[in-house]
């Protein structure tokens, strides 16, 4: 009624819909789910070793549980790989593998508790049970 009186016409079914005001909670909620960040993963020889190993690989939550190879630095003598995308405000579990078996991540945030059996075969042995790594994925 109050249309025909200002000559506007309904809108069509299946047409736009137009801008719709957004809380700023679900705004607040997208932008988190889009932030990400980018993290240098580095592994050195424990002290008291000196054989250089084949491959030293990472592997968690954030790429998938696909392997992802750190490239060895020569003059830093360790093993590095920067990791882009990861997605931040959650936390990650992963492991860094040495010639295929989980070694120590002294850099690493904690330990959780694996889940499922993709985490499951990445465990070390603490003493209170199996572990892997954990990253606490923020941004500034």
């Amino acid at each position: 009624m109050f249309d025909s009186v200002f000559g506007k016409k309904p809108p069509q079914k299946g047409g736009p819909l137009g801008w719709e005001p957004r809380s700023p909670l679900a705004q607040n909620k997208t932008k988190e789910r889009a932030a990400s960040y980018a993290k240098v993963f580095r592994w050195r020889l424990p002290d008291g070793h000196t054989e250089t190993p084949q491959s030293v690989e990472i592997v968690g939550s954030f790429t998938g549980w696909q392997k992802v190879p750190l490239l060895r630095d020569g003059t830093l003598d360790a093993w590095h790989a920067t990791l882009h995308n990861i997605p931040a405000h959650q936390t990650h579990h992963y492991m860094l593998l040495v010639d295929g078996k989980p070694t120590q991540d002294k850099n690493c945030d904690g330990m959780a508790i694996p889940r499922g059996p993709e985490e499951e075969q990445y465990t070390i042995q603490t003493a209170r049970g199996p572990r892997v790594f954990m990253l606490f994925a923020q941004t500034k």
